[in-house]
């Protein structure tokens, strides 16, 4: 990855890494609580909703090449059940760990000449800025990492009935007699011919009436 353009500290997920002064074995703990950006996890199925609190719990320690961040990052995500389509929300608890790298210094420590000189080890790489590095892409891997790709709203769920569309866990008895195809058909003829039969009866009491009267 290229050099970040331009990082604000004003920004919440933007830190600062001077504290820690280059100076390998330095350590720093931080807590913040920032508001979730926009897209923060996985869209259209479930995520943290913009502007909802997210709790960071950071350690920052300096190494020869940089600074290794690892945190952990707590937040409620919501979404819909896969199974019945009902809201959800769950507790979101995402870890991780992502080395920010000095943009002068090679993977020992070593300063180099230019940043950048090996296209193919700066393709993976985050790099800090004056001393700044932005956590955004990393936590938004972490959260998406940690989210279920197929939310339920519990492990049970019926889900939803696949002829009218119910939902099952209203109504556990829910159920339609099923009617076997093959005798569909049968059952229409049956029909038709029972129809068939009151008609040629009604005629015949029709015809028998007839018959009385004439003989009377």
């Amino acid at each position: 990855m290229a050099l970040n353009a331009r990082l604000d500290h004003r920004n919440p997920l933007v830190f600062d890494t001077h504290e820690l002064g280059r100076r390998p074995g330095a350590l720093q703990r931080l807590t913040r609580t920032v508001d979730a950006p926009k897209d923060l996890g996985i869209k259209g199925v479930i995520g943290v909703p913009e502007g909802a609190p997210v709790e960071l719990e950071l350690r920052l320690e300096s190494v020869m090449e940089g600074v290794l961040v690892t945190g952990t990052a707590r937040a409620a995500a919501k979404g819909e059940c896969v199974r019945c389509l009902e809201p959800l929300e769950q507790e979101l608890e995402a870890d991780f760990q992502e080395m920010f790298s000095y943009p002068d210094a090679d993977d020992r420590g070593r300063v180099i000449a230019e940043p950048g000189d090996d296209a193919e080890d700066d393709e993976d790489t985050l790099f800090l800025e004056d001393g700044l590095f932005d956590l955004e892409p990393v936590l938004r891997d972490a959260v998406v990492l940690a989210l279920p790709m197929q939310p339920v709203c519990r492990e049970d769920c019926p889900g939803l009935c696949a002829e009218c569309g119910a939902r099952l866990a209203d109504d556990p008895d829910h159920h339609h007699d099923a009617v076997d195809i093959r005798w569909a058909a049968l059952q229409g003829l049956a029909g038709t011919m029972k129809d068939g039969e009151k008609d040629e009866m009604s005629g015949a009491e029709a015809q028998a009436g007839v018959d009385e009267k004439q003989e009377k």
